[in-house]
C-alpha cells in the first residue's frame, strides 16, 4: 500500500486547499466567498445564462448551486428570474452591483499567482497537465 504522501490525490487536496487560502483576504475585502468569486468569473466573462450553464462551468449540480447563488441574490450581487420560454429553467444575471464589483477584483489573480513563485514555463506546464486531467474526468466513468 502507498504511504498518503504519495496519493496523488492528497498532494492535489492540499494544493487547493492552499490556493483558496490564498484567495481568502482578497475576496473577504469584497465580501465573497470562494465559490461565489468563481461564479463571478464565469459571469464577469459570459454574460448571463441558465443555472445548467454555471453548472456546467464549475462542475456542479443545480442542488450545490442553488443556495450559493439564492445567497448572492439576497447580497444584491445577481438576479435570478425564470425563463418565460421554459419556467423550469432560471436565468442568471448580474446586477449593476455584480458588474461593478468586476474592477474591485481584477488584481486578484495576478496577485495569488505571484504567491506560488512559478515562472511562466511552470504554470503553462501545470495548467495544461490540469486541463488533461480534467479532459478525462469528462469521458472516463468508474
Amino acid at each position: 500500500m502507498i504511504t498518503l504522501s504519495e496519493h496523488l490525490c492528497f498532494k492535489t487536496y492540499v494544493v487547493s486547499r492552499h490556493m483558496t487560502g490564498l484567495y481568502k483576504p482578497y475576496l473577504d475585502k469584497i465580501s465573497l466567498t470562494y465559490p461565489q468569486y468563481l461564479v463571478m468569473l464565469i459571469l464577469w466573462e459570459n454574460g448571463g445564462m441558465n443555472i445548467g450553464k454555471i453548472g456546467e462551468y464549475l462542475h456542479l449540480d443545480n442542488g450545490t448551486l442553488t443556495p450559493l447563488l439564492k445567497r448572492m441574490e439576497k447580497n444584491g450581487l445577481l438576479s435570478r428570474t425564470r425563463s418565460i420560454d421554459d419556467e423550469r429553467v432560471v436565468l442568471i444575471d448580474l446586477t449593476m452591483d455584480g458588474k461593478l464589483l468586476k474592477d474591485k477584483a481584477k488584481h486578484i489573480p495576478e496577485a495569488v499567482q505571484m504567491c506560488f513563485h512559478l515562472d511562466e514555463e511552470k504554470k503553462k506546464h501545470l495548467k495544461s497537465v490540469l486541463d488533461e486531467i480534467l479532459s478525462t474526468q469528462s469521458t472516463s466513468k468508474i
